[in-house]
Formats: C-alpha cells, sequence, structure tokens
C-alpha cells in the first residue's frame, strides 16, 4: 500500500515538473534549456532512454543547469524503472543546492520518497525531517509527517512513530486507517495497552467488518481488566455478524458468566459445532445452566455430559434432590457406579428415602454409608433414624 502512494506521488511530481520546465527555462543557458526541451519532446514520446541519453551526453558547466538535468534525469529514470539511477540523480540535484524554494522542495521529496521506495529507510529520514522545517502551502504536510511515521514504523521506532504521528495530527485531518493502522501498531509495540483502546475504536468506525480489530479490542480490554467492556465488544461484534471462532464464542460465553448472565453463556456455548460432541463444553455448558437455575436444561445437559462419561449421574442426582425430585434422584443414583462415591451415594440415598418417609430403608443406607466411609453425618442419620424409628414403634404398640 505504502508503494502505491509512493507511486501516485512521484507520477504527480513528475508530471508537474515536466509540464513546468518551459517556465524555468529562463534560467538555463540557452544551450541547457533546448537540450531539456529535446529530452522533454523524447520524453512525451516513451522515448526515455533517448532522453536520458541526451541528458546525460550534454556538455553543461553551470551549476543549476547541471542541477537542473540531474532532476530531469531522476524523473526519467524513475519513469523507466531504473530506481538506483534515479535515487543517485536526484542525489547530486539536491546536494547542488542549486534548486530552491518549491522546485528545491519537490526535487527532495521525489528523492526521499524513491528511498523509500528502494526499503532505504535510514537515508530517507534525514530528507524527509529537512522538508519538514519549511513546507510550501501547496503542499500537504500532514501527508509528510504520516510518511516519516510510516518510515520510523518500518524501522521499527516506535516512540518516534508516535512523535510523528502526533504531528501529523495537529493538522486535524479526518480518522482515516492508515495513520490509525501505524499508531496502533505503535502503541502495542510499546504495550501501551489504555492509549491504544481509543486507536481501535477509532479504527473499528472506519472498518466495522474487519474482525481483527475487534478481537484486539477485546484482548486489550481483557489485558486492562475491563471485563464489562470486553464483554460489550464481544457481544457487539457477534451483533455485527462478524465471523468468530469457537475460542471467540468460548471466551464470550465465559465473560457472560463472569458478568452474571449464565443464561447467555449457555446459549453461546450452543453455538459451537462441536457442543454436543465435546464433553468439556458439555460440563461448562451445565454448570451455567445450573447457575442461571435453569434446572430442566441443567439436567438434559448433564444427562447428555452422562452419555460420555458416567461421572455426570452424580450431578444429576444432586439437582434433583435439590428440586424435591426424590424418586427420580433414587432411579439417577442406581446409575452412579464410582467407587470413591459410595458414601456419598448412600447418604443422599439416605436423605431421599426419609423425605419419601422410608425410615426403614433410610436407616439401611446410612449404615451403610458409616460401613463404607465413617462420617458425622452418617452417625446423625443413624441415631436421628433410630430414634424417629423407636417413636414410631411406641405409637403403634
Amino acid at each position: 500500500m505504502m508503494k502505491r502512494i509512493i507511486v501516485s506521488l512521484l507520477l504527480l511530481v513528475s508530471t508537474s515538473s515536466v509540464t513546468n520546465r518551459m517556465a524555468v527555462a529562463a534560467e538555463l543557458s540557452q544551450y541547457a534549456a533546448n537540450k531539456a526541451m529535446k529530452a522533454n519532446q523524447l520524453a512525451q514520446e516513451d522515448k526515455l532512454s533517448q532522453a536520458i541519453e541526451t541528458l546525460k551526453t550534454a556538455d553543461v558547466s553551470r551549476g543549476y543547469d547541471k542541477a537542473y538535468f540531474s532532476r530531469m534525469l531522476g524523473v526519467f529514470y524513475w519513469q523507466n524503472e531504473q530506481i538506483k539511477p534515479a535515487i543517485n540523480a536526484l542525489e547530486q540535484a539536491v546536494a547542488s543546492g542549486e534548486l530552491k524554494d518549491d522546485q528545491g522542495w519537490l526535487t527532495e521529496r521525489m528523492l526521499a520518497d524513491l528511498l523509500l521506495m528502494n526499503q532505504q529507510f535510514k537515508q530517507a529520514l534525514p530528507h524527509y525531517y529537512q522538508l519538514s522545517k519549511n513546507i510550501p502551502q501547496t503542499q500537504n504536510a500532514s501527508e509528510l509527517w504520516l510518511r516519516i511515521s510510516q518510515v520510523h514504523y518500518q524501522i521499527e521506532q516506535w516512540q518516534k512513530t508516535l512523535n510523528a504521528i502526533a504531528e501529523y495530527d495537529k493538522y486535524k485531518q479526518p480518522d482515516a486507517v492508515t495513520p490509525l493502522s501505524v499508531k496502533l501498531g505503535a502503541q502495542l509495540q510499546l504495550e501501551r495497552w489504555e492509549e491504544a483502546i481509543p486507536t481501535l475504536k477509532k479504527l473499528i468506525n472506519l472498518e466495522p467488518e474487519r474482525s481483527n480489530w475487534w478481537l484486539q479490542l477485546v484482548n486489550l480490554e481483557l489485558r486492562t481488566g475491563k471485563k464489562k467492556d470486553a464483554l460489550s465488544s464481544l457481544g457487539l461484534a457477534q451483533l455485527q455478524k462478524i465471523e468468530l471462532s469457537d475460542a471467540d464464542l468460548r471466551l464470550l460465553a465465559q465473560l457472560y458468566a463472569h458478568n452474571g448472565i449464565p443464561e447467555r453463556a449457555g446459549l453461546v456455548l450452543e453455538q459451537l459445532k462441536d457442543a454436543q460432541t465435546n464433553v468439556d463444553l458439555i460440563t461448562e455448558r451445565a454448570f451455567y445452566w445450573q447457575r442461571a437455575k435453569e434446572w430442566d436444561k441443567a439436567i438434559d445437559t448433564w444427562a447428555l455430559a452422562a452419555k460420555f462419561d458416567g461421572k455426570y449421574h452424580w450431578n444429576i442426582a444432586q439437582i434433583l434432590m435439590q428440586q424435591a425430585r426424590y424418586d427420580d434422584a433414587l432411579s439417577e443414583l442406581d446409575n452412579v457406579k464410582e467407587k470413591g462415591k459410595q458414601a456419598q451415594v448412600a447418604l443422599a440415598r439416605t436423605k431421599a428415602l426419609y423425605k419419601l418417609n422410608q425410615l426403614e430403608p433410610a436407616l439401611i443406607e446410612a449404615k451403610k454409608a458409616n460401613n463404607i466411609e465413617p462420617s458425622d453425618e452418617a452417625k446423625s442419620w443413624i441415631k436421628y433414624l433410630t430414634q424417629l424409628r423407636k417413636a414410631k414403634d411406641n405409637q403403634t404398640s
């Protein structure tokens, strides 16, 4: 993109230099003016090699004549796609000091841009800074400072990049992608996360369809602890139909959950392509439904997880117990087979049977729990149920 901009500028400069030669012919010697007119005519006829040869073989001695010919050669070499000779010719023209005012400024600008096009960044910079000291009113000062910032960016001088962008900003140009992108890149390299956030928001306003701007914004908001802002940005990106990866959607779900909206988290996870087959995604979704107190959805989701791993029957049983669905809970507890959970299963069955007023089976389960793994809870149930049974026996005797 930078090369395209430079080429456009050089076309503008070279065209103006050719069409205005007759205006400055009076400053040339008569011999030089005739040669310049001949070379110009050949160039207009696309005979660039002949135009170049005409100037190279001309016998000129005056300083201004030499500088002017060097400038013309620079233009012709560039038009003939001979970049290095063009640079050498323009360097001679600039170094002579013979070209003044706008003519001299444009010549040095052309040299700086050609050096940049040829990736001679460090050589281009001094010329750009020299140009910045006295910018003609006819020239675009903001564009020059943008170019300076781009050169600093190319050689990874991040603070100087931002300094040049600050000069560019003084000209109050409308927001544009190129300067904002350069600014953002330097801010990120310097880890200035807070400063980069408003830059990204401006880029999003200009290119709302670009997913990388949205995702970078979310990343920076997370880095700076702005989780609510990150949720808003990622949620808005989804509403804007930005294509989000499964990892992005999972992050969105986690942000919804972190910000107290677990039901939205569950809905987002349902959109993932592996939502029905990835156990981690299924169990994460089940937890969100539980937090949202969507009990039926939580049970259904744990049931799906249990098809892949039987240990999740325990999660279903716990919800059923919590919801006082004791008959269903007892059936589900039959599916919990892990040895390490048998004491807990027996205690859960104890409670369910007690709630169903089945005291004798409940006492049997309490004793079973205590035999597997003695605990205060099991002993309390045994004591309590034994007392209830005695009281009931006394009532019936």
